[in-house]
């Protein structure tokens, strides 16, 4: 049958691996830590896929060799950039949902930078919430598949490969329900049918979107907003619970 190339992936050694990493994947809602260590951990094959797709564009490339490092960001000067700006929005969004917003780990979490793979695990942690940012998708657990989605679709990065692929897996045994029987979005968000769209639609801007890697984002601080995502080539989602539009605390903070 064709199912016997299974037998070449399925050893025990890539079984056990994958359990220990799909238990820190399902503890991620209620650790973040978990999600960095699943991230640190994951190497090999799935990080050189990351860094080949990387390594295409002499920007990120350069960034990588660079080590350059992210924040501490300054809130209160933050919020004195233009309104309307990226890192006005930024510090603004944070506070309204008391969000530290240096909340990911340091050089020395992943082996002082040392490796190619460390420097981009911490690049991109450091440079998440940002994404949503740009993207629209809320930074809670309606939208954090469609934000991790993107990088997913740019880079392959592994570790938000690996939390897509356990998030469908568990989704697939959640419940019997069917899509259409869901009476509110509190179980439907855990569906196998809202994270595969999700999932879809995030990748899809990624793919579309200008590479976000690379972006030194502390010299686009004070650009606006709107200007930015036009020039990466962003639609933000605006609507439904996915979006961080949708949360009033957000929008009458900004208004």
């Amino acid at each position: 049958m064709g199912f016997r190339y299974l037998n070449r992936v399925a050893s025990a050694e890539n079984i056990k691996e994958f359990l220990e990493l799909a238990d820190l994947a399902s503890g991620g809602a209620d650790d973040a830590g978990n999600v960095f260590e699943l991230s640190r951990r994951l190497t090999g094959n799935p990080m050189m896929r990351c860094l080949r797709r990387l390594q295409q564009d002499p920007d990120a490339a350069a960034l990588i060799q660079s080590r350059k490092l992210c924040g501490p960001y300054d809130v209160a000067a933050m919020k004195q950039l233009p309104k309307g700006s990226l890192g006005w929005t930024y510090a603004m969004v944070m506070e309204a949902l008391g969000y530290d917003i240096d909340f990911f780990p340091d050089p020395a979490f992943y082996n002082n930078l040392e490796g190619e793979g460390d420097y981009v695990n911490y690049r991109v942690y450091a440079t998440h919430d940002l994404h949503h940012i740009l993207s629209g998708y809320s930074l809670d657990n309606f939208g954090e598949v469609g934000v991790i989605s993107i990088s997913v679709g740019q880079f392959s990065f592994p570790g938000f490969s690996f939390l897509n692929l356990v998030g469908l897996m568990l989704s697939f045994f959640e419940t019997d329900k069917a899509d259409e029987d869901y009476v509110n979005i509190e179980e439907y968000a855990n569906s196998i049918g809202y994270n595969f769209d999700l999932m879809t639609q995030g990748m899809e801007m990624g793919i579309r979107a200008k590479p976000l890697f690379p972006m030194i984002w502390e010299e686009r601080m004070a650009q606006n907003l709107e200007e930015l995502r036009a020039e990466l080539g962003i639609e933000p989602v605006r609507e439904g619970p996915y979006s961080w539009y949708s949360n009033t605390t957000i929008t009458a903070t900004l208004a």
